[in-house]
């Protein structure tokens, strides 16, 4: 990690090192190599993939054939959508194409999406995300050491590795993993089992630093370990443009995101934290007559300017350090709208 381990220190905040400033990557097959190769020659940090509407580890898998530095990680890839085995052995391919340039961030994804999108059980999520992280850790040091394969928790058990489905010790030593955590629970599974906190873009500055970074102490303490071992992943919402008129596009663009992910019960306590918990269930149920456009007509300029950074190119870098640059440790630009990526170029060379 580039900012070290500055005095063993837990205090989050004052904490201050280079913000590294990631960027995204999409699945279309014809786009995902050259994609990746200007991220690296732009000068980012890592890129990371999602899980929506595609499997979020084959572009990846391109990616890491065609760069040499920059790291590739899942954010997000459904955990329980799949079992510790799974994902351990496909982290552990991904780690070794890429050079140990692999972080695989893991996210719970909701009930309603677990049960009837992807047919698996649902049950105790944090609890089972911390079960899952500590499964996969035992099964690759099981192919790290040739030890026995013996995990027996309350969600999963893994007890069989006979040597023809034993890959063997991987050179770059197993994949660093991320855990998605808007509640303090599943914050807390992240500080203690994963090396790092991939923060919600729906997560603003007050909640990340009264709520999320407590959260994350705890758990960080209940393992013994301390800030400096574990990275915090943000997705910034951004408003900007070269104009009046792209600016405005912007702010609509990012006012009907934040009204879509406000309609959800599972990010009212973020809401609730500004005063603001009552307009939970008026969006949701604007949401349920797909009255999309009067959600985002809910959404104020306060809350917005709550939520994103907003200000013009330049202006951006220092908004983001003014705002992150103590508490988080890796950037990415969260944009629902469409910008040419020489645009983000620009923002990104501020940042150097």
């Amino acid at each position: 990690m580039r900012h070290g381990n500055p005095g063993r220190n837990r205090v989050t905040t004052g904490y201050r090192g280079p913000v590294l400033v990631d960027g995204a990557i999409g699945f279309d097959p014809a786009d995902v190599v050259d994609t990746a190769v200007r991220a690296e020659r732009d000068g980012y940090d890592g890129v990371w993939t999602a899980e929506t509407a595609h499997d979020p580890f084959l572009p990846l898998a391109l990616a890491a054939e065609h760069t040499r530095h920059l790291e590739l990680g899942t954010g997000i890839a459904v955990a329980f959508a799949r079992n510790p085995m799974t994902l351990a052995m496909t982290a552990n391919d991904l780690q070794t194409m890429s050079g140990g340039r692999f972080l695989l961030g893991l996210g719970s994804q909701i009930k309603p999406h677990i049960e009837k999108r992807f047919s698996m059980p649902w049950s105790h999520p944090a609890p089972r995300m911390r079960e899952l992280v500590l499964a996969m850790r035992a099964i690759w040091a099981s192919w790290a050491d040739g030890s026995r394969l013996a995990f027996r928790g309350e969600f999963y058990r893994h007890t069989l590795m006979t040597p023809m489905f034993d890959p063997g010790p991987n050179p770059h030593g197993p994949p660093k993993v991320f855990v998605a955590a808007v509640g303090p629970q599943m914050t807390e599974v992240a500080g203690e089992v994963a090396d790092g906190l991939l923060v919600h873009g729906f997560t603003t500055e007050r909640y990340l630093r009264e709520v999320s970074l407590p959260a994350l102490e705890r758990g960080l303490a209940r393992a013994g370990k301390w800030r400096g071992d574990v990275q915090i992943s943000y997705p910034g919402m951004v408003v900007t443009g070269r104009d009046a008129a792209e600016v405005e596009v912007a702010r609509k663009a990012v006012k009907a995101q934040l009204a879509f992910y406000g309609s959800t019960p599972a990010y009212r306590p973020v809401l609730e934290l500004h005063g603001w918990g009552s307009l939970q269930p008026e969006l949701h149920a604007l949401s349920r007559r797909g009255a999309w456009d009067e959600m985002a007509d809910l959404v104020d300029d306060q809350m917005l300017d709550t939520f994103a950074v907003v200000g013009d190119l330049g202006e951006i870098p220092g908004k983001v350090r003014a705002r992150f640059g103590d508490v988080v440790d890796r950037f990415s630009f969260y944009a629902p709208y469409d910008v040419e990526p020489g645009r983000w170029s620009e923002i990104l060379a501020a940042f150097k």
